[in-house]
């Protein structure tokens, strides 16, 4: 079992206030967040989204890597995105994976297929009750 904290402090209201977020079991830093950072344009500053996009882009790329391992087919590269999408008032309502493999050896169908599997396969994929996209396509 391995436990990982990040925490935030935020002073100030929801609106006008602000926050910053610390990663505190990697020491990579604090990154500032506001609500209009998070509801309009980033202008320099981080949001739970994008947090969350960035581990299920990596979360992803792990599962994925790992699946086509198993395949006999190991991956050169996988470059993996993830758009988490969040509607003031309603909430966070996607996150649409994209990846584009660089993988010898395989044929379209089995990418699809291992692709599909790894993101139902994902620990953060599992984590969110949100519809969970995926595109993906070889190089």
């Amino acid at each position: 079992m391995t436990d990982r904290k990040a925490s935030t402090v935020w002073t100030g209201t929801l609106f006008e206030g602000s926050g910053e977020t610390s990663f505190e079991s990697s020491g990579i830093g604090t990154y500032p967040v506001s609500w209009p950072s998070r509801a309009e344009e980033a202008n320099g500053k981080t949001s739970p989204e994008e947090l969350i996009a960035g581990a299920h882009s990596a979360c992803y790329s792990m599962a994925f890597s790992n699946a086509l391992a198993k395949n006999e087919t190991p991956a050169e590269k996988l470059e993996v995105s993830a758009v988490v999408t969040f509607v003031p008032g309603t909430g966070i309502t996607r996150s649409a994976l994209t990846v584009v493999g660089t993988v010898p050896g395989i044929d379209a169908a089995k990418f699809a297929e291992l692709a599909q599997a790894a993101k139902e396969g994902c620990p953060v994929s599992q984590a969110l009750s949100v519809e969970i996209t995926l595109d993906a396509s070889l190089a």
